[in-house]
């Protein structure tokens, strides 16, 4: 797969044969790399099913999560119209799902939250009548679910269509929030064709204004052209100055949307494709006025092609775009993994689940499940910054989801690997209908609420205000800590649309405070938001005091 520069020892890339290189070396990614185990590793358990496969998922206002799917000819749950379920509303109160009904076909969507807390599903494809005729065409669709953390009336509620569309057909689109509020929208395919056919590619970006209605213009985007057909759900993150970190494929650079142009290109990620159809996960590391709000980005593993014989990357490159020298620090996982997903938790660390050690995302393109939980520890140095886990006995590949809940659990759920649901394997098909339709849910624990930690929790918490503002004003915070606490941290935290491995507008963010007494069992502090909204775009988040690493159960705030 790789040549070399005549007698050097450094590859060329993808291709290149002996003889002269005709561009840049390129540093060949590392391999795996063993990782030890965590000491307090944390538990998995299964509490509950889905209702529907879980392509899409997101934690809402009112404390549950919505899980949205295509078209199936199969789900849990039938609604009153006598029609299969492709969304539900699951509450991990009392782990019961409710099915929600949807007007078009959101398969493979991007999406976001809007400033007012609606949330958004943006795009997906055709209508398949011979399934369900109620559902249409959602190539341009725009879809809107409202939610509440005070009024119950608007739990079970379905998908809002008032149609609103898109200002052309996006499949596999990525969404960003930006500082104004409204919404970047970016990639897709025009009709879910071949992608090594441009004609077939959507590779522009449009903006929604923040209530979710498009300017109807659709903007070529040059990094999203160049890397066809590699150009599909590429990783946007908004940076402190209002640009944009951009990566697709194995490219990236800063993106200013107001101005339409690029200010900054970074060499390649080293090792094979992160983006879809053999996509990573990609993480912006939490923020601080301690680094003056500086991000950090970390991108781990990959594939190399789109077929179930692709080995996967082990490889992460972590970059801080802002910086002056910005490059690639290159790190690595105990295995390669495609379709692997990380998530932020409430004490900063990353925990990586999910996903496959060979294949690709499509229908019945991955094998060897990789079922082990990683931690990462972005704190520690390089080479100490993984641990493991405990291990799933339960595959998630293509369309599974994880996603942080109120009480500083993750959430672990979905794989459906097929084309529509099956509940057995079917050995010996191509595509590979070995895995089935997964409905279980998952509670991984984390080491923070293991063990004794777990009757640690900082209580009786008191937010001095539920509607913040991103100035650097401030608001207070009251709760109750065991005795022998000798720190606090306050965390907002926003966990997004997750879907694909990808966690779109997933951002933290650790706020000063001051107030804190060492000792003292009854806690009282003063909190200064960040500076503006490039650094905590407008919309639901969740904040969560962590003490000693050890964080209360979260509550809603709306950041405007």
């Amino acid at each position: 797969m790789y040549g070399y520069c005549g007698s050097a020892t450094s590859h060329c890339g993808d291709g290149c044969q002996s003889g002269p290189c005709s561009g840049p070396v390129i540093v060949r990614a590392p391999g795996p790399s063993p990782a030890p185990a965590n000491p307090n590793p944390g538990k998995l358990a299964v509490v509950g099913d889905s209702g529907v496969p879980a392509m899409h998922a997101g934690l809402m206002p009112n404390g549950r999560v919505v899980f949205l799917d295509k078209v199936e000819n199969y789900s849990q749950i039938k609604l009153a119209d006598g029609q299969f379920a492709y969304s539900a509303e699951y509450d991990p109160a009392t782990n019961t799902a409710v099915g929600l009904k949807y007007k078009t076909n959101a398969f493979c969507s991007g999406g976001a939250f809007l400033p007012d807390g609606r949330w958004l599903s943006l795009g997906g494809n055709g209508p398949l009548d011979f399934i369900d005729p109620t559902v249409g065409d959602g190539f341009n669709a725009i879809r809107y679910l409202g939610r509440s953390s005070t009024d119950a009336s608007l739990n079970g509620q379905a998908w809002s269509e008032p149609g609103n569309k898109l200002a052309s057909a996006r499949w596999y689109a990525s969404a960003q929030t930006m500082g104004d509020g409204s919404i970047f929208v970016a990639s897709g395919s025009l009709n879910g064709l071949d992608p090594t056919v441009t004609a077939n590619n959507n590779p522009t970006w449009e903006l929604l204004n923040n209530q979710g209605i498009s300017n109807g213009v659709n903007v070529p985007m040059d990094i999203l052209a160049k890397n066809q057909p590699y150009y599909m759900y590429p990783f946007l993150h908004l940076l402190k100055d209002g640009t944009m970190f951009v990566f697709t494929s194995k490219s990236s650079q800063i993106f200013n949307v107001q101005a339409n142009t690029t200010a900054r290109n970074f060499p390649d990620l080293p090792g094979d494709y992160r983006t879809y159809p053999n996509t990573g996960g990609s993480v912006l590391l939490p923020l601080s006025s301690a680094n003056d709000w500086a991000p950090d980005i970390i991108i781990c593993g990959g594939g190399a092609y789109q077929d179930i014989t692709s080995p996967t990357d082990p490889s992460c490159g972590r970059i801080q775009p802002l910086s002056a020298n910005a490059g690639w620090e290159m790190d690595s996982m105990p295995e390669g993994r495609g379709m692997v997903e990380g998530t932020l938790l409430a004490d900063g660390t990353i925990i990586f689940v999910n996903g496959a050690n060979r294949g690709a995302q499509g229908f019945g393109l991955a094998t060897n499940p990789t079922l082990e939980v990683l931690i990462y520890d972005p704190t520690k140095r390089l080479g100490q910054r993984f641990t493991t886990g405990p291990s799933s006995p339960i595959p998630r590949l293509y369309h599974s989801v994880a996603l942080l809940l109120l009480d500083g659990t993750l959430m672990i759920t979905g794989s459906n690997p097929v084309e529509q649901p099956i509940l057995t394997p079917r050995p010996g098909r191509t595509p590979s209908e070995d895995y089935v339709t997964d409905f279980r849910v998952e509670i991984y624990t984390p080491p923070y609420l293991s063990g004794d930690n777990a009757n640690k929790r900082p209580t009786n918490v008191v937010l001095g205000s539920l509607t913040l503002k991103a100035d650097g004003s401030t608001f207070s915070i009251k709760f109750d800590v065991p005795k022998g606490v000798q720190g606090v941290k306050v965390a907002l935290y926003h966990g997004g649309f997750v879907t694909h491995s990808l966690h779109m507008n997933h951002r933290m963010l650790f706020l000063d405070n001051k107030g804190f007494v060492k000792g003292s069992t009854a806690q009282s502090l003063t909190v200064t938001m960040p500076p503006n909204t490039n650094v905590a775009p407008p919309g639901p988040y969740v904040a969560y005091i962590v003490c000693d690493g050890v964080p209360a159960v979260g509550q809603f705030v709306s950041v405007s």
